[in-house]
């Protein structure tokens, strides 16, 4: 509570309860965890002054958490701007003092009551089919494809253990209900939640252009830089990375879904032409639905049918600079943007109304249909030096009404809030683009709603479902996997993209059966353990518990120990990958942290500080008292393959000494040829160590330590400097995390109003 005794704040759009710990935006409640809103807590306590970095230290990482402070403190404070829409830069919250801490910079305002929770609108009736056009046979439904994976509610929920008693036993059944809160609101569609999350709409990245059916359950896109086959349109429903290729053609682009979700459409340039086509959203073959315009000053259209659902209008330039088309409400129509204005083309009967005029050198493009089907909202750009602004239109044409100039220029088109009250954009007024919203009864009050400092364009709205995606530019962590068996150069590749936005993983830990990957991710809104298949591809969320870390499995490939941060320390949990309750191995107020298994999976191994330093521990898989293994210090420690030795990290600094003592007991000794980078840049395998060692110039070494002969060698060069590494237990394959790489992603927001 603060000095004024409330524990309510209000400051731009937000509100803050520091008691129940809960943000809300515009009375959308946000999710934000842990250390980043300790953080908010103690800058809106001592508003204007500042908070040294020091200060935050001593609250909120205390003298034996085992942890790298000054990127912890970085990322924390990056998750807290990311949840305000800040920007270090151009800060309207929280000012950087640069070497010294962090300062609030807003109006504070303390408050007595809770503000009243937003309901959920009804769902609205199913649209219409659109007339003119055939429904696809009956052989080929609307594209609706299932996820790979069952739901984890599907799963029961194991029974606990009877030794846990008290707070264990508290906190096992929190993170069990975690786990069904997690569950069940990923499987139940039109789920009344309102925190707002934002994720990766699926795991692959070169996605544009996305558009969401009527119902927004499904997702449409085009990839316009894959090679060869894998160009073209594709569909996915949401909360799936199972794709259905539409076509296979690097012209495409542009895609919309008719209102009863059978069709698509798209547009497809060929020889300086545009043309729109139409294709059954389940794959079936394409349908080419219009035909040519006989290009006139006047703009004049003529149609030429020239067979049943297939004619042929002229484009000359007709969209020579624009594809984006959208389709009405009502299915009856669709517009588009041609040399002198915006067109509507009617799917019946074929005939063409223009419902735009623009001036001389003025281009009209980017239009979209209003929730209601009245209007149509379109970009209108002037010639260079002028503000680009946003228009809307009658949608039978006539006198249009000037919304607002936007500073920046808008690089795609503008989306309607799925009620219709606001706008939403790109505009690159800050240097790039970036996503904005505006009232249309207050346009110059546009407020931004990505995260600061990221680069977004393309928004689409769902018209049902209160979903939001877009595209991102995305310089975040991801995993990469080098195979080691080829005798030749060794090069790396994207193995699964973006699982961070800050630098607290990934951990990619191959199964012993060389079947499936675990690794950490936060792209559910807090850090959490994802398990997928061993190439990356249909990943599933295993944890929710806040904040997970350090994946190790079990001998058998069914379990998966962590590390979890709880308000008592961080704990070692283990889950099975095919369900069920996690269970809290470590229940005491004891730090423990990275896990891993002996090679008879009857113990797993831990760091902890519960003797006054860190030494290494060991807990029956089963749970109970953990015993001491070392006495000279150590963490993150691995047993070998053959089980006659425990090696380990000395210390939590870079470049630890790796250090091994005989499963059967005996003198602690070191390894002086194996100095990874850091404590988790290295792995036992078959036969000997893989670690990554200490940079070379920008790049860093793999090197290999044999047991038998005593001696490293170097098996790789890697272009950047992991800070993870993980391997198959053979050592033909490694893979590790590479920051900074570029990709951009579409990205989905989950219960946006």
């Amino acid at each position: 509570m603060t000095n004024n005794g409330s524990d309510r704040a209000r400051f731009g759009p937000f509100e803050v309860d520091l008691h129940t710990h809960e943000l809300w935006k515009f009375g959308t409640r946000l999710r934000l965890v842990g250390q980043p809103f300790e953080i908010l807590a103690v800058l809106l306590s001592r508003p204007g002054e500042l908070v040294t970095r020091e200060e935050l230290r001593n609250r909120l990482w205390p003298s034996d958490t085992f942890v790298d402070f000054n990127h912890g403190l970085n990322a924390a404070v990056n998750k807290l701007r990311e949840a305000l829409s800040d920007s270090a830069e151009n800060p309207r919250y929280i000012e950087t003092l640069p070497r010294r801490g962090y300062r609030f910079i807003a109006k504070v305002e303390w408050l007595a009551e809770r503000p009243a929770a937003i309901a959920v609108s009804p769902v609205p009736p199913d649209l219409p089919n659109p007339p003119g056009i055939p429904a696809p046979a009956a052989s080929s439904p609307a594209f609706h494809p299932a996820t790979e994976h069952p739901a984890a509610d599907e799963f029961p929920l194991g029974s606990l253990p009877r030794y846990l008693t008290g707070a264990g036993v508290i906190f096992t059944i929190l993170l069990a209900i975690a786990l069904v809160i997690r569950t069940g609101s990923n499987s139940k569609a039109g789920a009344s939640a309102s925190v707002e999350r934002t994720r990766p709409l699926m795991s692959i990245s070169d996605t544009a252009g996305p558009a969401f059916s009527a119902d927004g359950t499904s997702v449409a896109f085009f990839r316009e830089r894959s090679e060869g086959s894998e160009a073209g349109i594709y569909a996915t429903a949401v909360d799936s990375d199972r794709l259905i290729q539409l076509t296979n053609n690097e012209d495409d682009c542009c895609p919309v879904w008719s209102p009863d979700g059978r069709w698509v459409a798209f547009t497809r340039v060929h020889d300086h032409e545009y043309s729109i086509y139409l294709i059954p959203s389940d794959g079936g073959g394409e349908q080419k639905q219009k035909a040519e315009k006989i290009l006139t000053q006047s703009a004049a259209f003529t149609i030429t049918p020239i067979g049943p659902l297939e004619h042929k209008l002229d484009t000359g330039s007709i969209m020579a600079h624009h594809g984006e088309i959208d389709w009405s409400p009502d299915g009856q129509s669709i517009v588009f943007a041609g040399p002198s204005g915006l067109y509507t083309v009617r799917l019946d009967n074929s005939a063409v109304n223009r419902i735009t005029a623009p001036p001389l050198g003025v281009d009209d493009w980017g239009p979209t249909f209003s929730p209601d089907g009245k209007s149509v909202m379109f970009v209108r750009t002037h010639q260079v030096g002028a503000p680009d602004e946003i228009w809307t239109v009658p949608a039978p044409g006539g006198e249009g009404t000037r919304r607002l100039s936007e500073r920046g220029r808008i690089d795609s088109p503008p989306q309607w809030s799925f009620d219709g009250h606001s706008v939403i954009y790109s505009s690159n007024r800050t240097g790039h683009p970036a996503l904005w919203r505006a009232s249309l009864e207050a346009p110059d009050e546009a407020l931004p709603i990505n995260e600061a400092g990221s680069f977004a364009w393309d928004p689409a709205v769902s018209r049902r479902g209160y979903r939001f995606v877009y595209e991102r530019l995305l310089r975040n962590l991801s995993i990469w996997q080098m195979d080691l068996n080829d005798s030749g150069p060794k090069h790396a590749y994207l193995l699964v993209p973006s699982t961070s936005d800050t630098d607290q993983g990934p951990g990619p830990q191959f199964s012993p059966d060389g079947q499936k990957l675990a690794y950490m991710s936060d792209r559910s809104g807090t850090m959490e353990i994802w398990i997928s298949n061993r190439d990356g591809s249909n990943p599933y969320q295993l944890s929710a518990v806040g904040g997970a870390g350090t994946p190790r499995w079990s001998p058998d490939s069914q379990t998966v120990a962590f590390d979890a941060s709880t308000p008592n320390g961080s704990k070692i949990v283990a889950m099975n990958v095919h369900g069920g309750a996690p269970v809290i191995l470590t229940p005491d107020n004891f730090h423990s942290v990275c896990p891993s298994w002996s090679r008879d999976g009857r113990w797993v191994y831990l760091g902890s500080p519960r003797s006054g330093d860190w030494q290494v521990w060991k807990v029956p898989a089963a749970g109970g008292s953990p015993m001491q293994v070392t006495y000279h210090g150590g963490q993150a420690a691995l047993e070998s393959l053959d089980g006659k030795y425990l090696y380990y990290a000395k210390s939590p600094a870079p470049e630890p000494e790796i250090w091994r003592v005989p499963m059967d007991g005996g003198e602690e000794t070191p390894l002086p040829l194996v100095h990874p980078g850091t404590w988790a840049s290295w792995q036992v395998v078959r036969g000997g160590i893989l670690f990554v060692g200490p940079s070379l110039g920008h790049q860093a070494v793999l090197s290999f330590f044999d047991f038998a002969k005593e001696r490293t060698t170097t098996v790789a060069i890697l272009d950047r400097t992991p800070f993870w590494l993980g391997a198959t237990p053979d050592g033909s394959a490694v893979a590790f995390d590479q920051p900074g790489r570029e990709h951009d992603q579409a990205m989905l927001v989950e219960n946006f109003r």
